[in-house]
């Protein structure tokens, strides 16, 4: 047999591996082999090819495995062989010399070599990442074969590129005017039946998941062990997505995730992934219909309103798409029902602000979120500076001002019908509510952006009601001035009934109800004032307790604990408190207002009683609470010391009208103190005179 001139098969592909498994097929009555697996592209070897034509490439998905599970995608290249359709002896040069080796060699050769055929052949592939080159080196027997006939395939098995990627393969040969085979096809991508199986980036695992009362457990099912997955969380939402990430290195076929309660959310979802290229990836939205989770989306959602100068406007705030729509109503009261005004529904658009079709501001509207049949939120104009009054009334014109009708109760009562708090009868105000309508003393707050179809006013009416009111003091006052004209008439009758009203006041104690604690020192004097004052208050009707004394209750009690308790009491039933002052209280109260020195030897027992009672008085006095009066033995007495003198003081028995009025305050005016002015001073004068 005749010597073969090498055929060198190069292929060019993006993203090729650097360790190459690659294998060379040719079919029955060629011979071939391979070359190198990475020549460099552009440097392909040079040599003769004649004899041999390109007809055909295809380009066929395959896999390239390392074991049953760990396959890569890759794509096959298979290329048919045929003879020229004008062929020549070709010129054989020396056996394995290469393609340069017969340039220079003798023309008469072996006869045998005229029916061989042989030359370099390149076969080139191209991505947009990378390139890969292959040689092959082949043999063709021609002999008497016609011109077209297939010589046979040449299979070359694989290009790795990633999953789902384009990948174009070029084959030529170096000789100029040669034909050129070029294809373009895509890598399979995991919907290939057989990549689910024996690729890695296609076998995603499962998630499952399980809620509690405080977390939710994530749990990673069907995970390879000693691959790492990429598990992230994240909130599915028209405007963008984020959340945080995990990266969770599988040991075993299970893994868990815990997650806080209160970060479940509706759009919150699940993704997993292996850590490899182009993995496929399992997603997972499981809470878009956990009632717990709308609740704490719609507790975080948030809505504000814009007063704009020219119109207004809104903003929705949430985590999620909120499945809603945003209505705007009319609200005169605050704890009222709200209004909702027509055509001006509209559906939440996410984040950022929002116009509601050019409303104007007005203290009465309000904006609600509605979702599922229910007010989710609400908001209010009603505490900022804006024109319009509360008391307004929302007018709806329908084709000119004919067609005017009041916004009320969730209906539209025309103004022949309506009425309203302190508007009289139906229909009282048409006319003046058309002419202000007309006039453009209603403010104007929507009308249809391309028709005049519907318009919105809102219409002051606190005029009317003012009208109203003044008419309804004019009918007071009349009646009044009747009332009046009819008492001077029965003028003798009417002082009939004052005096049997006097007397009947009169024959009762008047200060029966009223209670009184007296405090006072231990001595003599001052304790005969005390009884004095005891019987002579007694016939007003005053309830009048004495400190130090108390009967049973003291003796049960203690004589501090007592008074404590009588003096907490007076306080709280508003009773009159009276501190009685003689010689020896006002030493005591002295001796407490001083600031002693560490030598000083107190000569009033802290423990006595009226020190324990100046302990309560002065620091309500000082406060400003309680019903205090001072009364001193002016004959024992000079002044009243300091630390009483916020309360009244009257010097007894000189001053007893005063005294008499300030226990009787506010209750009573009038003379009705003088018959008991003198008992009261007499029984003093008796008391201090012994």
């Amino acid at each position: 047999m005749g010597a073969l001139v090498p055929l060198v098969l190069v292929l060019v592909v993006t993203g090729g591996s650097g360790a190459h498994r690659d294998t060379l097929a040719c079919t029955q009555g060629l011979a071939c082999r391979l070359l190198d697996p990475d020549v460099l592209c552009g440097m392909e070897p040079q040599g003769p090819n004649r004899g041999l034509a390109l007809s055909r490439l295809r380009l066929e998905p395959a896999l390239r495995c390392t074991g049953p599970v760990a396959c890569s995608p890759c794509l096959e290249a298979r290329l048919r062989l045929t003879v020229p359709r004008s062929t020549a002896a070709p010129r054989i040069p020396a056996a394995g010399h290469g393609g340069d080796a017969g340039r220079g060699a003798p023309e008469h050769v072996d006869a045998s070599a005229q029916h061989n055929a042989s030359g370099v052949l390149l076969l080139a592939g191209h991505t947009y990442a990378s390139s890969r080159c292959v040689a092959v080196e082949v043999w063709a027997p021609i002999g008497t074969a016609l011109p077209g006939r297939t010589l046979g395939w040449v299979t070359f098995r694989c290009f790795e590129a990633p999953l789902g990627s384009e990948l174009r393969v070029t084959a030529y040969t170096p000789a100029h005017g040669h034909r050129r085979l070029s294809q373009q096809q895509r890598v399979p991508d995991c919907s290939w039946p057989v990549a689910q199986s024996a690729v890695p980036q296609c076998q995603a695992p499962r998630l499952q998941v399980s809620p509690g009362p405080k977390e939710v457990v994530i749990e990673v099912q069907g995970a390879m062990p000693g691959h790492s997955y990429t598990l992230r969380l994240y909130h599915n939402q028209s405007h963008g997505t984020g959340g945080p990430g995990r990266v969770v290195t599988v040991q075993s076929s299970n893994v868990s995730y815990s997650l806080p309660a209160e970060e479940v959310l509706p759009c919150l979802c699940l993704q997993v992934w292996l850590e490899t290229q182009d993995p496929l990836r399992a997603t997972l939205c499981p809470f878009s219909h956990d009632p717990k989770a709308w609740q704490r989306l719609w507790a975080r959602s948030r809505l504000v309103l814009h007063a704009e100068a020219q119109a207004l406007t809104c903003s929705l705030s949430s985590p999620c798409d909120l499945p809603a729509e945003l209505i705007p109503c009319w609200q005169p009261a605050p704890t009222g029902p709200c209004q909702a005004l027509p055509s001006l529904r509209h559906p939440a658009m996410g984040q950022g602000s929002q116009e509601l079709g050019g409303l104007q501001p007005h203290p009465n509207l309000c904006v609600q979120v509605w979702s599922h049949g229910q007010v989710r939120l609400s908001q209010c104009l009603r505490d900022r500076a804006l024109p319009g009054r509360p008391d307004d009334i929302l007018l709806l014109e329908r084709h000119g001002n004919a067609s005017l009708c009041a916004l009320e109760r969730g209906a539209c009562t025309p103004l022949a019908s309506f009425t309203s708090a302190g508007l009289g009868q139906p229909g009282l105000l048409e006319e003046e509510l058309r002419r202000d309508v007309a006039t453009g003393q209603c403010r104007q707050i929507w009308h249809h952006e391309n028709s005049t179809v519907v318009t919105l006013w809102a219409c002051p009416i606190h005029k009317y009601l003012r009208a109203r009111w003044v008419l309804a003091w004019m009918g007071v006052l009349l009646g009044a001035a009747c009332l009046l004209l009819l008492l001077l008439l029965k003028k003798e009758d009417i002082k009939g009934w004052l005096k049997s009203l006097r007397t009947d006041y009169s024959s009762e104690a008047p200060l029966r109800g009223r209670r009184a604690l007296l405090v006072h020192a231990v001595e003599p004097v001052a304790e005969r004032a005390a009884c004095a004052l005891l019987a002579a208050l007694r016939p007003l009707g005053l309830a009048v307790a004495a400190a130090p004394g108390g009967g049973s209750g003291a003796a049960a009690w203690g004589p501090l604990p007592w008074l404590h308790a009588q003096h907490h009491r007076a306080l709280r039933g508003g009773d009159t408190i009276i501190i009685l002052l003689s010689p020896a209280a006002v030493a005591a109260a002295h001796q407490w207002d001083a600031d002693p020195s560490p030598g000083d030897v107190p000569t009033t027992a802290p423990c006595e009683a009226f020190a324990a009672a100046l302990s309560c008085a002065v620091p309500a006095l000082a406060a400003g609470s309680g019903h205090y009066v001072v009364a001193r033995l002016e004959a024992l007495v000079p002044a009243v010391p300091s630390v009483l003198q916020a309360a009244p003081a009257f010097a007894l028995p000189s001053e007893t009208r005063g005294f008499l009025r300030a226990l009787a305050a506010p209750r009573w005016r009038g003379r009705w103190l003088e018959p008991y002015v003198a008992a009261v001073a007499e029984g003093l004068r008796r008391a201090v005179g012994e």
